[in-house]
């Protein structure tokens, strides 16, 4: 299938590429305050996922992570002439970049893997019914979402769990989030692809990798969804202070330098 893809072109065709994927009920919209960082360095790709964002869902699509992997390589080259790439994912999108990684190491340059899913110690076997409320609530409140959003108090409700910096985020994050949640119909579809599987795939040591995780994720708590061991020898592991969930949202600044100093590692 044809994904969706949005260029921000660096103004030099022959400036690196780096494909952006985003996390479950999420959409390229997620990553506007990161790009302003890296749009000096690259020419950005940000990939709408299947049943997000831009992206339609089909139900012939596998949603595993690495059908998707697949997927997304094949777009890059098919759509947009990309054969070699730097990768960026948060989420279901970081265990979705580490894949593509792992099945396409002579074209992946280099990885930085924020908040990765698939790093837990135990498999999940169902959804969790927390996620599915969210999901409720964001489709059933989209409609008041642009007022409601203007005060604290709704702010504070939908996005203090995520990160510890809420209060900090933007009227325009909040907004495209809220409707990146609720027009997502591939939500369940993601997480079905995600159940029995965990990361375990391996990569190549010549592919540099950062596994960066926030201090205060909620959404994969260090406890019980962030096993180190399970992560390629050689990758970097990074813990971001004062970081939820979306560290690209918490600390653009500060992921902007691990994702350049991780390029200027590969070969």
């Amino acid at each position: 299938m044809k994904l969706s893809m949005t260029v921000n072109e660096h103004g030099d065709k022959a400036a690196p590429h780096i494909v952006m994927i985003h996390g479950m009920g999420s959409a390229a919209t997620a990553w506007k305050p990161l790009v302003p960082h890296l749009q000096g360095a690259f020419n950005i790709v940000s990939v709408d996922l299947p049943g997000h964002g831009l992206t339609p869902l089909s139900l012939d699509q596998a949603m595993d992570p690495q059908s998707l992997a697949r997927l997304i390589v094949k777009n890059l080259e098919h759509e947009l002439g990309i054969k070699e790439f730097h990768v960026v994912g948060n989420s279901w999108g970081g265990w979705v970049g580490l894949e593509i990684a792992a099945l396409f190491p002579d074209r992946v340059e280099s990885v930085n893997a924020l908040a990765p899913a698939g790093f837990w110690l135990a498999t999940f076997n169902q959804r969790l019914p927390g996620h599915s409320l969210l999901r409720g609530l964001a489709n059933n409140t989209k409609v008041f979402a642009p007022t409601f959003l203007k005060y604290e108090w709704a702010r504070k409700f939908g996005f203090e769990d995520v990160s510890p910096q809420w209060r900090d985020f933007s009227y325009e994050l909040c907004l495209d989030a809220t409707y990146a949640m609720a027009a997502s119909p591939g939500y369940f579809a993601a997480w079905d692809g995600m159940l029995k599987k965990r990361f375990d795939s391996q990569i190549d040591a010549s592919v540099p990798i950062k596994i960066i995780f926030g201090d205060s994720d909620n959404t994969l708590p260090a406890l019980v969804c962030q096993e180190r061991a399970m992560s390629p020898a050689h990758a970097e592991w990074i813990i971001l202070e004062q970081s939820g969930h979306a560290p690209m949202w918490d600390n653009p600044a500060a992921v902007a330098g691990h994702i350049l100093e991780t390029a200027s590692k590969s070969q």
